[in-house]
């Protein structure tokens, strides 16, 4: 309990990104903080994000990634 007085922001941000955490009392497990479930995105909005992602050109994507790691790989 202490630990989550004193570092409530952090812990909280723990739980957010998806671990969970169990807060004990004098060693003993009284609770259990974790993230709840994220509402779904609707298809427009991820449609909307799409379009503004900018334009992959596949053939340069294989050549960057050949230049930085080994081709047959």
């Amino acid at each position: 309990m202490r630990d989550l007085r004193n570092h409530g922001v952090v812990i909280v941000e723990r739980a957010e990104r998806g671990e969970r955490l169990t807060i004990t009392r004098a060693g003993t497990p009284v609770a259990e903080l974790t993230a709840l479930p994220r509402a779904p995105i609707g298809l427009e909005v991820l449609r909307e994000r799409r379009a503004q992602l900018p334009h992959v050109d596949p053939q340069r994507l294989r050549e960057d990634i050949d230049a930085v790691i080994e081709p047959s790989v």
